[in-house]
């Protein structure tokens, strides 16, 4: 791949033009320099710093980001950082620079922490669920060495592309160690893709190697014909003469992971250490529309995004994690390269949701990372039982409840009592021991955030990312108790806010300014691969990353996520929807004239407004002997919007949509959406008007969302 001319961030000072400020900027920050560090040793306090239009110096005043020159076409400078890094952006391990590559970070771990636990699974050897066993570090060395070595051995060579197609377990990890230490690219694979996105992958990477397990690999032998580059499928969890055979003309050879594993073992061959510049993974975003877009991300960029985070938690070695999301994704991901960093360990799931608590509860986590699905479920669960319980006890509750709450404002110990009476057990449900939550891929409800540092008397944090961002690119500060904001830029990048005249956004906005956020910095992504036009449209000629979303900034330089520059949005549980392609797909359906689909980031499931075709109607009702006053009862009547939705459903189906992307309740309305009522643009296009749509339904998109409730 021809990696795109991106502008290097000037890891000292910069301006937008990319060339050095002058003298007297210079020595402007040299003197805050001298006064940040000495008014800030021993002190732990945000310190942010403003350019004073008119004094033309600058001004320091409490907060938890810093904003520094960067000179602007229109002479206002707001490119933001983290206090914590406000003068260079992050790109290694503060303790240990040394570490530059993935690689350098295993070693690193197996150096100083070979026989503490690393990975661990309740599955036994006869397929039974019981308590955790581990691999320790040093275990986990010998076996990345015995599988990089059969790759080696059977002329994978460096920079190929791995492709990983199973769920989480601990191989999943011990495989990608493999590749950072042979120079290998991994390419994850999963199957909420699809089989189609999946062929596509492998032959858009031309994925020379695939490691997966029983299930998906009767999948990849359907298609098996038509991914040329594979010559090598590895099975996890196969038994050897229990497999598919092939015959020797596909050129394809299969064999178990133990297998691989045993004849590596018996003949080590030298690491094939990569760089830091060089490519550690290629992440297929799902998308919207089209075809996957391969998300390139160095050894580097990844380092810097977890040696950023590194600085504003304090992990140890004995901080326990649970994985269940998904290792395909960028957030288990980098939550993986951290707990080899820190010497911790990671107990992995069942891979089945309905008994992810259980899990939870046996393995006691220290750190749970999650999405706000989980999140949501929990609160639910817990409030559910409490008003379920007895007069008696839900009036104990409440009043732990604002204790606790009231305490946590003003810094004083909670009552014990409450403790021991109420929250112990709700403490219980993520086994009694969680130090840190963090909560990633979409908004997580004030509420509910509030509703957990209540009840698990944690620190609570909420995070902005994405994956050309190698993940992290905002999160709160563990001493900020505000919520509702996604926290300040992450110490290994910057961040600005572009006008968006065109929706009304502007950084001049008052009280807060808003805009495009753009992200600048070594955890920015090397570019789409094989598409140059794609990361040209991503990243502009001075590194910018433009992210699509627009954000505001808060006091104190925090960042709140408010719209998307594109209609696009997400679910609860972070799945990426576009709702123009749904719509699309539902006119196919007799009944439906025009359909507005509407998802909120705080639900789980889609609803649609239906302007409906009153002839098909008419001729429904008609054959199914209803009789109705009008059109308007119609619409309204419980048999109608049944078979509406059913056949939405098949139409659904026949298309290939994916389950999230299935409206779950419809309203019928007889009005259509046109350019009088306001609901359509003046275009030739004639789009739905998204924002004046949501406004105008806003009444019937409640009692969808309360029914499904």
């Amino acid at each position: 791949m021809t990696k795109p001319s991106l502008c290097k961030v000037n890891q000292e000072n910069h301006t937008n033009s990319g060339k050095r400020m002058d003298s007297t900027a210079q020595r402007r920050l040299h003197k805050l320099t001298s006064h940040l560090i000495n008014s800030t040793a021993g002190n732990d306090q945000p310190l942010h710093l403003r350019h004073h239009p008119i004094a033309g110096e600058f001004v320091s005043e409490q907060g938890y980001s810093v904003v520094l020159p960067e000179k602007l076409q229109s002479g206002e400078w707001n490119v933001y950082r983290n206090r914590r890094s406000p003068f260079k952006l992050v790109s290694r391990f503060p303790d240990h620079p040394e570490i530059a590559t993935l690689h350098d970070n295993f070693v690193h771990a197996v150096k100083t922490f070979r026989d503490h636990k690393y990975l661990g699974t309740r599955f036994q050897e006869d397929g039974t669920v019981g308590e955790y066993r581990w691999m320790t570090y040093g275990e986990a060395d010998t076996s990345r060495s015995a599988i990089g070595s059969s790759l080696v051995r059977r002329q994978i060579q460096k920079g190929s592309c791995v492709g990983l197609y199973f769920v989480n377990r601990p191989e999943w990890v011990v495989i990608d160690h493999a590749c950072s230490a042979y120079s290998f690219v991994s390419v994850p694979l999963y199957n909420t893709l699809g089989p189609e996105a999946v062929r596509y992958i492998v032959n858009h990477a031309a994925v020379r190697a695939i490691f997966c397990d029983t299930k998906t690999l009767n999948i990849l032998l359907r298609f098996l014909p038509e991914i040329p580059s594979v010559h090598l499928i590895v099975v996890v969890g196969g038994v050897e003469g229990k497999m598919a055979s092939l015959s020797s003309t596909t050129g394809v050879e299969i064999i178990s992971y133990s297998q691989l594993h045993t004849e590596g073992l018996s003949s080590f061959k030298p690491f094939c250490p990569p760089t830091s510049d060089d490519i550690a993974t290629i992440c297929y975003t799902s998308g919207t529309t089209g075809t996957p877009k391969g998300v390139v991300l160095s050894h580097g960029n990844l380092i810097a995004n977890v040696a950023g985070s590194s600085m504003g938690f304090k992990l140890y070695p004995s901080d326990l994690f649970i994985s269940y999301l998904p290792l395909a994704h960028i957030y288990e991901r980098v939550t993986q390269i951290t707990v080899a960093y820190i010497g911790g360990a990671s107990g992995f799931s069942q891979g089945d949701s309905m008994k992810l608590l259980e899990d939870v509860a046996v393995l006691k986590p220290t750190v749970f990372c999650s999405v706000p699905r989980l999140y949501n479920r929990i609160y639910a669960g817990v409030i559910n039982s409490v008003k379920s319980s007895g007069d008696l006890r839900e009036r104990l509750f409440d009043a732990a409840y604002k204790a606790k709450k009231q305490s946590l404002v003003t810094g004083k110990k909670p009552p014990p009592m409450f403790e021991s009476l109420v929250f112990e057990d709700i403490k219980g449900i993520l086994g009694g021991r969680v130090r840190y939550m963090v909560s990633g891929a979409s908004p997580l409800s004030p509420q509910v955030m509030e509703f957990l540092r209540v009840c698990f008397g944690c620190t609570v944090i909420e995070g902005y990312g994405m994956t050309e961002a190698s993940c992290v690119i905002s999160n709160m500060d563990e001493t900020d108790v505000l919520s509702g904001h996604v926290g300040v830029p992450h110490p290994a990048c910057e961040m600005k806010l572009v006008d968006v005249p065109e929706m009304n956004y502007t950084s001049k906005d008052q009280p807060h300014p808003r805009g495009e956020i753009c992200v600048r910095g070594p955890t920015v992504f090397q570019g789409y691969y094989k598409a140059e036009e794609l990361t040209r449209e991503a990243i502009d000629e001075d590194g910018w990353l433009h992210t699509g979303d627009i954000g505001s900034w808060l006091p104190q330089g925090r960042l709140k996520i408010i719209d998307r520059k594109k209609n696009i949005f997400k679910l609860a549980q972070g799945e990426y929807i576009a709702p123009e392609k749904i719509e699309n797909v539902y006119t196919k359906c007799k009944f439906i004239a025009q359909c507005f689909i509407h998802g909120d980031s705080l639900k789980s499931s889609l609803v649609a407004i239906i302007a409906v075709d009153h002839d098909a109607l008419k001729t429904w009702a008609a054959t199914e002997g209803i009789e109705y006053e009008d059109l308007k009862q119609l619409c309204s009547d419980p048999r109608m919007k049944g078979a509406v939705l059913a056949d939405m459903d098949s139409i659904a189906k026949e298309a290939q949509l994916r389950g999230f992307e299935f409206a779950k309740d419809v309203a019928l309305v007889l009005e259509p959406f046109t350019l009088e009522n306001g609901l359509l643009t003046p275009t030739f296009k004639a789009r739905i008007k998204r924002p004046q749509a949501k406004a105008h339904f806003a009444k019937e998109i409640d009692e969808m969302y309360a029914h499904l409730a």
